[in-house]
C-alpha cells in the first residue's frame, strides 16, 4: 500500500522529472538524474533507521523470496548448521529453502498453536554451533508478531521484516541481517531492501552465483545489474513522506492506535474473533472470523460495495484479514469498524 500523497506526487513527475524532460522511468540508473534519486533514498533509509557505515545498504530484486536463498549461501561460510523459528508460512518457507543449502535446527515451532502465538523465548532450542539465527518479526498470513527483539546472545540475528520495516523504530545494531520486500511499507513490489553488516560478508559458499553475492552488490551501489529503478524512486518518496510525518516513533505511536482500535472492536464482540494470543497480536495484519462463516461471503461483498477492499482472508484461514500498513489512514480502520459494527446489528 503507498500513501495517497507518494501516488500523487508520482503522477506528477511521472512525464518530467524536474524539469529534464524524462521519466525515471527512461532514465538510466547510471546517469546523474537517477543517481541523484538513489543516493537521496538511501541517505533517507539511513536516517530514518539511524543505520551506521558499518552496514551496507542494498536495494535488490527477486523479492524476499530470493533471500530465503541468499542468506545461507553469504552467511554459512565455515559452517554447516543455522537456526530457525517458525512462526508461520513465511518462517516455514525461509525454513524449506535454507534446507537445500544445510542443515536446520528449527528452535522454536509453533506449528503444534497453529501459529496462534509466538513461543516464549525460554523455550527455544538453540544451536551454539549455528552460523545465525533466523526468524520473521511479523507473519502476515496468521497475524502473529514479534513485539521484541529476541535476546540470543550468541547469535548473529537475521530478519524477514517485509511487513514490519518502517513501522516503528528499531535498533539496526541488534541484527546481522534484515531483509524486507518492499511491497507492505516500503514501496511497489519488485523491490527488496536489504540491510546487512559489511564484516559478515564476502565469504558466500562455492558455486554461489555473482548475483547473489551481498558483496558484490555493495561495492557495486546496487547496480551490479540494471536495479528496478522505479520501485527504488518510489521507496524513495515514501522515505521522504515518513519523514514529513514525524518519523518512525511518530508511525509507531498511530500503527498501536490503529491495530488497539480494530481489537478492541473485535474482543468487545461475541459476533467476531480473533485467534492469536493477544500478546502475540500483529500491528499489521489482523485476521478475524465471523461466528456464523455462512455469512462470510455477504461480509466480503457488502464491505466491498462500502469501499473497503481486499478483507479476504487468506485461502488456507478464511475468514477475513485487515492488514493495516502504514499508508492504511486512522480513518480507513475507523470506517472498517463502523461497518463491522452495523454488519452485526443487521446480521447478529
Amino acid at each position: 500500500m503507498l500513501p495517497e500523497a507518494v501516488m500523487q506526487q508520482a503522477s506528477e513527475e511521472m512525464l518530467d522529472w524536474r524539469g529534464t524532460g524524462m521519466s525515471v522511468m527512461e532514465m538510466s540508473h547510471r546517469g546523474p538524474e537517477y543517481t541523484e534519486i538513489a543516493t537521496q533514498a538511501e541517505a533517507d533509509l539511513r536516517d530514518l533507521l539511524g543505520i551506521s557505515d558499518d552496514y551496507a545498504v542494498l536495494f535488490l530484486q527477486g523479492g524476499a523470496s530470493s533471500q530465503f536463498s541468499m542468506i545461507p549461501l553469504n552467511f554459512l561460510q565455515e559452517k554447516t548448521a543455522a537456526d530457525y523459528v517458525n512462526t508461520g508460512a513465511w518462517s516455514s518457507k525461509a525454513i524449506k529453502e535454507a534446507q537445500r543449502f544445510c542443515q536446520v535446527n528449527v528452535v522454536a515451532d509453533a506449528k503444534a498453536s497453529k501459529f496462534t502465538c509466538i513461543p516464549p523465548l525460554h523455550e527455544w532450542q538453540v544451536n551454539q554451533d549455528a552460523a545465525y539465527l533466523h526468524y520473521t518479526p511479523n507473519e502476515t498470513i496468521h497475524g502473529v508478531e514479534f513485539h521484541d527483539i529476541p535476546q540470543v546472545s550468541s547469535a548473529t540475528l537475521v530478519a524477514d521484516m517485509s511487513s514490519t520495516l518502517l513501522s516503528r523504530p528499531i535498533d539496526v545494531n541488534r541484527f546481522g541481517l534484515i531483509y524486507a520486500g518492499a511491497q507492505k511499507n516500503i514501496g511497489p513490489a519488485g523491490l527488496c531492501i536489504v540491510i546487512v553488516r559489511r564484516d559478515l560478508i564476502g565469504k558466500t559458499l562455492p558455486g554461489t552465483p555473482t548475483m547473489f553475492d551481498y558483496q558484490i552488490h555493495d561495492k557495486n551501489d546496487s547496480m551490479y545489474n540494471t536495479p528496478a529503478t522505479y520501485s527504488w524512486y518510489l521507496a524513495g518518496l515514501v522515505f521522504q513522506w515518513l519523514k514529513q510525518q514525524g518519523g518512525l516513533q511518530a508511525m509507531a505511536e498511530i500503527n498501536s492506535r490503529k491495530a488497539a482500535k480494530l481489537y478492541a472492536a473485535i474482543d468487545g464482540s461475541d459476533f467476531y474473533a480473533n485467534p492469536v494470543e493477544k500478546s502475540s497480536r500483529s500491528w499489521m495484519n489482523i485476521p478475524f472470523t465471523l461466528v456464523n462463516s455462512e455469512l462470510d461471503k455477504t461480509f466480503l461483498q457488502m464491505s466491498a460495495a462500502a469501499g473497503l477492499l481486499t478483507l479476504k482472508g487468506h485461502r488456507d484461514l478464511g475468514g477475513m484479514r485487515a492488514s493495516i500498513y502504514n499508508a492504511m489512514p486512522e480513518a480507513g480502520v475507523d470506517r472498517l469498524i463502523d461497518f463491522m459494527m452495523e454488519f452485526e446489528r443487521r446480521f447478529g
